[in-house]
């Protein structure tokens, strides 16, 4: 700083700031981008990726016009701090995205901040080259290659950013397919969201081993034995994963239906590689294998229409009015929100019963995700506040008894009791 030329520098950065600052600011404004899911642009101007990437190339581009007209300083310093502090956002906000609510993301963050402030303090001090060196001099041999613990870490640096711009890449393209996607339409592209990530993880992989030094030929007897593996021990594992991917392919069932399956009803919430979450109307959630969907028999109350028919029966006294118990229960019925004009609800008498008439209420619903039990409820309440408003009678049950002693006499009578808890009256 003692420099005459310093004060330049330090401008140079600082406008540099301003103009990296504004510019995502001006993207941030034109894209509508700001979210915290966003790797470029972070929940504020500073906090993705973006800015200290930007802010990066810029103070390079000034870096490189200062140094043919004075000899820099500050620049020696600020481009390795540049350089970690987007090493640092890109790490944390990829990881971020990557592995939602993971309990090890805040560990791998501070080891990547750790690491980075370390590594550009050791090169700044110029301490970096000289380890590198002792670290190149520690040598052994194995098989037919030489390797040595520089060439190790190295290789482990690099593998670590391909899998990263991996994770970026395939974070990147799921959120693009995942937007304002619905339905069917989500379910297929969340396959193809699942099969692009393992295809680039898979990539990413090759390309980290293959940069260690890792001779990729060597893994084919590897490969050998795994594919044996998932022959016999890994069946039902391979089994789940295939079928997750034909479910999603075929689209039997999708995000969002209402299904039954092993005596469990309810929504399905997210559909992954190896197994499917089902949410209950009661808030229980059941992880059902993929293998289940495949080889046994669902029942899908939405695949090809959302509407679910419910019933409801109700018993009335053989004087009744049947035209106007018909009006009743279908008026009770139309008269709730959730319940659909069209198909119209319907009233059949069912059943001569041994207590009344038996009449049954059908009707339609759209939305069974928002509850079945809650809407039936309703219906009853306004039944039964109808009918007692019209003073239709609801019978009790009706039981004839007969009594030994009128038998034995030959009178052949009989007491007709309600199932009210009430004594017989005792013969002489």
């Amino acid at each position: 700083m003692t420099q005459p030329n310093a004060l330049i520098e330090l401008a140079s950065l600082v406008a540099c700031a301003l103009l990296a600052w504004l510019a995502v600011r001006l993207l941030n404004r034109t894209q509508h981008a700001q979210n915290d899911a966003s790797i470029l642009f972070g929940r504020r101007i500073v906090d993705g990726v973006l800015f200290p990437l930007l802010l990066l190339a810029l103070a390079y581009v000034a870096q490189t016009l200062l140094a043919q007209l004075f000899p820099l300083a500050l620049f020696r310093l600020a481009i390795p701090v540049l350089l970690a502090l987007a090493a640092i956002r890109l790490s944390v906000k990829v990881l971020q995205v990557a592995f939602k609510n993971a309990p090890v993301v805040r560990a791998l963050e501070r080891t990547f901040s750790w690491l980075a402030w370390a590594l550009m303090v050791l090169w700044v001090s110029g301490l970096l080259p000289i380890i590198l060196d002792e670290l190149d001099g520690i040598k052994w041999k194995v098989g037919g290659s030489l390797l040595s613990v520089r060439a190790l870490l190295q290789g482990a640096l690099t593998a670590g950013v391909v899998l990263l711009i991996t994770l970026w890449i395939s974070s990147a393209i799921e959120s693009r397919l995942l937007r304002s996607a619905t339905g069917g339409e989500l379910s297929l592209r969340k396959a193809v969201s699942n099969a692009t990530r393992a295809t680039l993880m898979f990539v990413g992989l090759l390309l980290a081993l293959s940069s260690v030094g890792i001779d990729l030929t060597a893994l084919s007897v590897l490969g050998g034995a795994i594919g044996v593996g998932v022959g016999f021990g890994l069946q039902k594992l391979a089994s789940n994963y295939v079928s997750g991917f034909v479910m999603l392919a075929e689209r039997s069932v999708r995000i969002g239906d209402n299904i039954r399956v092993d005596n469990f009803e309810g929504r399905i919430t997210d559909i992954n590689a190896r197994y499917t979450v089902v949410r209950a109307p009661s808030g229980r959630e059941s992880i059902v294998p993929n293998e289940m969907f495949i080889i046994n028999r669902i029942e899908n109350l939405s695949l090809s229409d959302t509407r679910v028919l419910q019933s409801t029966v109700v018993s009335v006294g053989y004087g009744s009015d049947e035209e106007l118990v018909m009006r009743l229960l279908t008026e009770a019925a139309l008269g709730q929100e959730r319940v659909l004009p069209e198909p119209a609800a319907g009233v059949n008498l069912t059943n001569f019963g041994a207590d009344g008439l038996e009449f049954t209420l059908n009707y339609w619903i759209c939305d069974p995700e928002n509850g079945m039990q809650n809407v039936r409820s309703k219906v009853n309440l306004a039944i039964l506040k109808s009918l007692r408003a019209h003073h239709i009678e609801i019978p009790y049950p009706q039981r004839v008894i007969h009594t030994p002693a009128n038998l034995a006499a030959g009178t052949g009578q009989a007491t007709s009791l309600p199932d009210a808890g009430k004594a017989l009256p005792v013969p002489e």
